[in-house]
């Protein structure tokens, strides 16, 4: 069976959540959202590590308020860089030896399925590189700078990336050594992978699967994760409630 390390990326600013709080530490339905995040993970056979990159600026709280479950849960911490993709590199100088493909997962993006992580897993260790992502169903304005439109565009073959986005770990590490030639205008991992010569593969995903930008995002989320059947936990997931760990 392949192994596979799953990176959470949570080391932003979140200047646009526009709150004291930054939105992977907020509390959703009784749990931060990081930790929503990461349990879809921690207890899959083939995850062999766990690691959320976090703002150096934020360490001290989350060790305190955090520590507990990312003990239980073995959760690896890294410290981020000063953009995403330093943030990212610094994970992937923590694999363990065993690793052999890299899921990148939102720390900010809670209402992912079982079924989907299994279906993308499987993708990228069948074709090497895998995300997922939902066809585009609304119109499609282009805009000038006055925000008059300019043009329509066609939908047609028009994917919203989402994640996990999961690849070999060789490819991912050798399109992260080389990042500095690749572009500059590289927005995600699957991009990056591309412009390092790879064809990358697409699972349909959900409209569900949101990520949390703004602070109304998190009333969607919990409507959509109250919605959502309750399966049977396979393992133990926290030590206890959000609520009750930080009050």
């Amino acid at each position: 069976m392949a192994k596979f390390a799953v990176i959470l990326p949570a080391a932003g600013r979140s200047s646009r959540f526009k709150d004291k709080e930054k939105k992977p530490f907020v509390n959703l339905d009784g749990r931060a959202v990081w930790q929503r995040s990461v349990e879809f993970f921690v207890n899959r056979r083939e995850v062999c590590q766990c690691l959320i990159v976090i703002n150096a600026d934020d360490e001290e709280m989350f060790r305190r308020r955090f520590g507990a479950s990312v003990a239980f849960m073995n959760v690896q911490i890294v410290l981020g860089g000063a953009e995403r993709f330093e943030s990212i590199a610094n994970a992937l100088s923590q694999l363990k030896p065993e690793a052999d493909f890299v899921a990148v997962h939102d720390a900010v993006r809670p209402c992912l399925t079982e079924a989907l992580v299994g279906a993308v897993f499987a993708k990228a260790e069948q074709t090497g590189a895998a995300l997922l992502a939902v066809p585009v169903a609304d119109t499609i304005k282009q805009a000038s700078d006055q925000k008059t439109v300019q043009a329509t565009v066609s939908r047609k073959g028009l994917w919203l990336a989402q994640t996990p986005q999961v690849f070999r770990r060789d490819w991912l590490e050798g399109a992260y050594a080389n990042r500095a030639k690749l572009g500059k205008d590289i927005t995600d991992d699957a991009q990056l992978v591309e412009a390092a010569g790879h064809t990358v593969h697409l699972v349909e995903g959900a409209a569900t699967n949101i990520k949390i930008t703004a602070r109304n995002d998190l009333y969607l989320a919990e409507a959509i994760l109250k919605s959502m059947p309750k399966p049977k936990p396979s393992g133990p997931l926290h030590p206890f409630a959000e609520e009750e760990m930080w009050k």
